[in-house]
């Protein structure tokens, strides 16, 4: 049999009518119910429900008129909806977590598929910042990449090549350097293109962190004047050079890496790695750039005040090459800034990385495949974002034009 819910309001109404009239012709209510009914095709349940109501609805009994029925079951709804809106934020907001009042559509469409078999989606979307259409909109996109705008196939060609000049630069580049990298490369992109892929790809920048104290001063060694006075500039190559040393933990053993900078180019000249902080450590650093460089007329020499560069083997090697020594003070890394920097890049971009280390053996290695990034591929911003290599060759073409012209 059918029920209420298939019979429109004109129904209800014409069988009430029907019923009335009927009243007249037959001794009982019943009679006339069983009668009707046999007519409309509706069971007597149904009629004497519909007669019931109609009587509420004037008044001739006690009961809830159809309006406040409707009303109920309007509340009631309205209940359940606040309820389950309620619970969708509450949801949502262990989801999202502090992601700020608008999270990205891609979450927003990760928590709409985990959740729409419980919520539905249009009640999710509702409450989420994303209408229903985008979402199935955003679904359609990933069935057929066909669909998908311009910028979504040109950012699926951009990630590899991010992801390629990030890898291929110990992983260490930011944002702005690996939008430098691929301008350099004949890839124009903007820079917050970069930074929002990179962020997609999950990748980023290191950060540099505070290098610990090594300087180890000679209290009774003469010490040279200081010619640089904070001033790390140099017109040419060779015309002034900055040393410094750090300390590697590594499992057997602390281990020691000092280097020797060109100030012109920020170029790593001469470095070496040691088990021990002897002199012997620092000559052979100088040693290497000596032999790379063979030094000109005037170059000066920059170090702190440690011991080792205040050795008498060390200033006597300086003065036989013609070095002139400069010495900065104690505990003050301003006077010996850009060694310190140097030295605060190569602790960031690959012994941290790396860490833990094993041995003497694997830090040598691995430094030396870093000094060779660091002079000919890394990207120096004070340089204008070019490698100290080309810099430097930048130099002396320049240079070689002039005396032809000359």
């Amino acid at each position: 049999m059918s029920t209420n819910k298939h019979y429109s309001p004109e129904v209800r109404e014409r069988a009430v009518r029907l019923f009335e009239q009927a009243l007249n012709e037959h001794s009982s209510r019943w009679a006339a119910t069983v009668s009707v009914s046999e007519k409309l095709g509706c069971t007597t349940e149904t009629l004497r429900r519909w007669v019931k109501q109609s009587e509420i609805d004037q008044g001739a009994r006690a009961g809830l008129s159809t309006d406040e029925r409707q009303q109920m079951k309007d509340l009631q709804r309205e209940v359940k909806e606040l309820r389950r809106a309620n619970e969708i934020l509450k949801t949502a907001s262990a989801f999202f977590g502090p992601g700020g009042a608008r999270p990205p559509v891609k979450e927003v469409i990760t928590f709409i598929d985990q959740h729409k078999n419980r919520f539905g989606v249009e009640p999710l979307c509702a409450q989420l910042p994303l209408s229903s259409s985008s979402y199935y909109e955003h679904k359609a996109q990933e069935a057929n990449p066909v669909r998908r705008c311009a910028r979504w196939h040109r950012d699926e060609q951009l990630k590899p090549q991010i992801q390629h000049v990030w890898d291929q630069n110990f992983q260490v580049y930011g944002a702005r350097k690996v939008w430098r990298q691929l301008n350099r490369e004949d890839e124009p992109v903007a820079r917050c293109t970069v930074a929002r892929l990179m962020k997609d790809l999950n990748i980023r920048g290191v950060v540099r962190g505070k290098r610990c104290r090594t300087t180890i001063p000679d209290e009774l060694a003469e010490r040279p004047m200081d010619h640089v006075c904070r001033q790390f500039t140099a017109e040419r190559p060779n015309q002034l050079w900055v040393a410094d040393f750090t300390y590697i933990s590594t499992w057997s053993g602390m281990v020691f890496t000092a280097f020797v900078i060109d100030v012109f180019s920020r170029s790593i000249v001469g470095w070496r790695v040691s088990r021990s902080m002897k002199t012997d450590f620092v000559l052979d650093a100088l040693e290497q750039a000596l032999c790379d460089r063979k030094g000109s007329d005037g170059l000066i020499h920059h170090s702190d005040r440690g011991s080792q560069y205040l050795s008498i083997r060390y200033t006597e090697r300086l003065a036989e090459e013609g070095l002139v020594a400069s010495v900065g003070s104690v505990g003050d890394s301003y006077d010996n800034a850009l060694a310190e920097t140097i030295i605060g890049l190569y602790k960031t971009e690959l012994i941290e990385r790396q860490s833990p280390w094993k041995s003497h053996t694997s830090v040598e290695y691995q430094t030396f495949k870093w000094v060779d990034w660091f002079n000919t591929r890394r990207l120096m911003e004070p340089l204008g974002d070019v490698p100290p290599a080309e810099y430097e060759q930048a130099y002396y073409d320049a240079h070689d034009r002039q005396a032809i012209s000359a």
